[in-house]
């Protein structure tokens, strides 16, 4: 049977260098990804309540979107900027988890 060799992995604080250990939990992470200023995401798990644009659409910064539900609670999500709807990946009635593509955006 032959055992895993440790990976050690370099770092330095204040001008001194030392090697670790990455523990498992750190390399199963998932890995940041920049968000697109172009995605709009869910940030909670909920359901879709209501839907007030259309693809094509140009909408002003501060306009609703849409209404997420979650936790008997209807957030209501605006649009963070003026842009045109490319693509609504969402349907009134249906359960999303956190963090899905709900509606994405192109510049005007």
């Amino acid at each position: 049977m032959q055992t895993e060799k440790p990976e050690y992995v370099d770092f330095a604080v204040t001008a001194r260098k030392y090697k670790t250990l990455l523990t498992k939990k750190y390399q199963n992470r998932r890995v940041w990804v920049n968000p697109s200023a172009f995605e709009i995401q869910s940030f909670i798990p909920g359901t879709i309540l209501q839907i007030f644009v259309k693809e094509g659409d140009v909408v002003k910064e501060g306009s609703p979107l849409l209404i997420l539900e979650a936790m008997k609670m209807q957030n209501r999500i605006e649009m963070p900027f003026t842009a045109r709807i490319k693509k609504i990946n969402v349907e009134v009635g249906v359960r999303i988890p956190k963090e899905t593509l709900m509606i994405e955006l192109e510049e005007v």
